[in-house]
């Protein structure tokens, strides 16, 4: 069971919606993770990796900024085994690779811009993590 928590999951919403946006203005670049990342890993360091590991660096820093503010991390419990958030992980990087981007790329950026392939691709996303969910939980029971 997780928590209703409308308030911080609007404000991360914000905060999301707000970075794709400067980065578009300020670079004229897409955020999405798996692009962003892969560009850190592949790139020279050159302005075009600086504006990447400062994003990432960023997004992995974050947490410092709660513990800032509120003088706690908040909790987190994953109900699920090592194992399986390996696979998890694997299966999702594989998925990114094949669908040309995460959904950070084609869920709020893509298909803020009406791109038709960035909607089918969310669709799919949301429709194969409906029935995941399912599957793990109603038929497997974990």
């Amino acid at each position: 069971m997780t928590d209703f928590t409308p308030l911080t999951s609007f404000a991360g919403g914000i905060l999301i919606g707000v970075a794709a946006v400067a980065l578009m203005a300020v670079h004229g670049r897409i955020a999405g993770i798996n692009g962003i990342l892969s560009g850190v890993l592949t790139a020279r360091f050159d302005r075009d990796w600086a504006w990447r590991a400062a994003f990432l660096g960023g997004m992995v820093a974050s947490p410092l900024v709660i513990v800032a503010l509120t003088d706690r991390l908040p909790e987190i419990e994953i109900p699920s085994s090592p194992a399986l958030l390996v696979v998890g992980g694997f299966l999702t990087g594989i998925g990114t690779t094949y669908g040309s981007g995460c959904t950070s790329g084609h869920g709020v950026c893509g298909m803020s811009r009406l791109s038709a392939r960035s909607i089918a691709a969310t669709v799919t996303f949301m429709a194969t993590t409906a029935v995941t969910v399912f599957v793990t939980r109603h038929i497997f029971g974990a």
